[in-house]
């Protein structure tokens, strides 16, 4: 009885071995018919994501010739960090140049270096870096607290769901990813401004106090998320992960 169910086992391992082997014989080689002189990004940099997530839109790259036109042909592969997922690796560029592949992020909180590389007619490498900031629990949290009580103001641009109150204020709310103004306050500083409002720093009285709707850790959340997001990044940016 043993012997035969060993021998059922063994039979579906090799059923599987097999069925793998003919899907990876069946998967054509990429064989660029172009070579390109440089990589540029389309879209798809500097999105926030929760760790182990998706993107919210996909990364597009686009090949370019010795002129500048866009190169059909050229074979672009992506890179990143341990824990980082492109959805196709690999591509041979378009009509108009470009490829494009879905990010899924790592499993911590931190930015991430991806990396899309083609090759110029002598093969040598032509890279381009690209960021992604995957938030951790307590970030998402302020996110979220960002989406509800902060967006409409500190976030210039409207969208179909929110539409941006930021024109109509005479003093200007600086965005969130604003890094060189708010990176040179501390934790203690923008704790104080969401606290009691801009006027506990000599700022806009526009900025309204939050203390009585926020809790202390809600405040501490959006003030984690802030700094996740800043550009240039700040010091409590969190890790950069990049491949080895």
């Amino acid at each position: 009885m043993i012997s035969r169910s060993l021998i059922i086992v063994a039979l579906l391992m090799a059923m599987v071995a097999a069925s793998c082997s003919r899907k990876i014989a069946s998967e054509p080689l990429l064989k660029p018919t172009a070579y390109g002189a440089a990589i540029i990004e389309s879209s798809g940099g500097k999105q926030i994501a929760q760790t182990g997530s998706p993107t919210p839109q996909p990364l597009i790259v686009q090949v370019n010739d010795q002129q500048g036109n866009a190169l059909a042909g050229a074979l672009v592969e992506f890179s990143g960090a341990s824990g980082v997922n492109f959805d196709p690796k690999n591509g041979l560029t378009d009509s108009s140049g470009q490829v494009t592949t879905n990010v899924t992020l790592g499993g911590m909180a931190g930015r991430y270096e991806l990396t899309a590389s083609t090759r110029d007619k002598a093969g040598k490498t032509v890279a381009l870096k690209i960021e992604e900031i995957a938030l951790g629990y307590q970030q998402t949290l302020g996110r979220q607290l960002n989406d509800q009580y902060c967006e409409r103001c500190h976030n210039p641009e409207s969208t179909v769901e929110r539409v941006s109150n930021f024109d109509n204020l005479e003093i200007k709310p600086h965005p969130f990813t604003e890094g060189d103004t708010l990176n040179k306050l501390t934790d203690a500083d923008l704790t104080a401004i969401i606290n009691h409002g801009g006027p506990a720093l000599n700022k806009s009285a526009l900025m309204p106090a939050w203390g009585n709707t926020l809790s202390k850790a809600d405040i501490q959340a959006l003030v984690s998320y802030i700094r996740a997001i800043s550009d240039p990044p700040s010091r409590d940016a969190g890790p950069v992960y990049a491949k080895n």
